[in-house]
C-alpha cells in the first residue's frame, strides 16, 4: 500500500521563515552620534507710524488757539532703548518755529510732548525727544499740537510735513 504524506505545511512554514529572514532588517549592534549647533543673532529693530494732525478750521479773527493731537506708534525689539524725535517740518526754521504753508503764506504751530503743552517736541537726543524701551508690541505716544492765537493770515488750506525719527 502506498502512503501519501502531505508536506505542504512544512514547505509553507519553511518558505515563510525564509521570507521573514530576507525581509527583516539586519540586526546592528553599534551606533555613532554627532551634534550640531543652532543659532541666531537677534538685533535691535524698530518700526514707526503716525497719524495726521488735523486742526480743522482756524479762526484768526476770533483770536482763539486751536489744539489737536497725533499718535506716534513705535514697536521695537524687547528691551531696545529708543528715542523719538520730530523735525522742524518743511516750513519751519527750527523745532520751536514750525510753520504750515499755503504758497508764500505761513501759519505758525507748535508740537509738544505733554498734554499741558509746555514741553516742546524736537529732535535733539536726550533733550527734547521722548524716550522709551521696546516691549515687542506697539507703544503709542501722543503728540500735542497747537496753533497759537492772533495770527494775521490769509484764508486757505495750510499744510506741513513732519518727519518722525526713532533712534535706537
Amino acid at each position: 500500500m502506498l502512503k501519501i504524506t502531505h508536506t505542504f505545511p512544512t514547505l509553507f512554514l519553511g518558505a515563510a521563515a525564509l521570507a521573514a529572514l530576507i525581509l527583516s532588517p539586519p540586526t546592528r549592534g553599534a551606533t555613532v552620534t554627532t551634534t550640531f549647533n543652532v543659532g541666531a543673532n537677534v538685533v535691535d529693530d524698530c518700526q514707526v507710524s503716525a497719524t495726521n494732525i488735523d486742526f480743522g478750521d482756524y479762526r484768526a479773527v476770533t483770536a482763539a488757539e486751536l489744539d489737536a493731537n497725533s499718535t506716534v506708534a513705535v514697536r521695537c525689539t524687547l528691551a531696545t532703548a529708543y528715542e523719538i524725535g520730530l523735525d522742524q517740518g518743511l516750513g519751519g526754521s527750527s523745532v520751536t518755529d514750525r510753520k504750515m504753508l499755503q504758497g508764500a503764506n505761513e501759519l505758525s504751530y507748535q508740537l509738544f510732548r505733554d498734554p499741558g503743552r509746555t514741553q516742546n517736541w524736537g529732535n535733539t537726543l536726550t533733550s527734547d525727544t521722548v524716550a522709551g524701551t521696546g516691549t515687542g508690541v506697539s507703544q503709542n505716544f501722543q503728540v500735542y499740537g497747537r496753533i497759537p492765537p492772533n495770527q494775521n493770515v490769509a484764508t486757505g488750506t495750510y499744510s506741513d510735513t513732519i518727519t518722525v525719527t526713532v533712534t535706537f
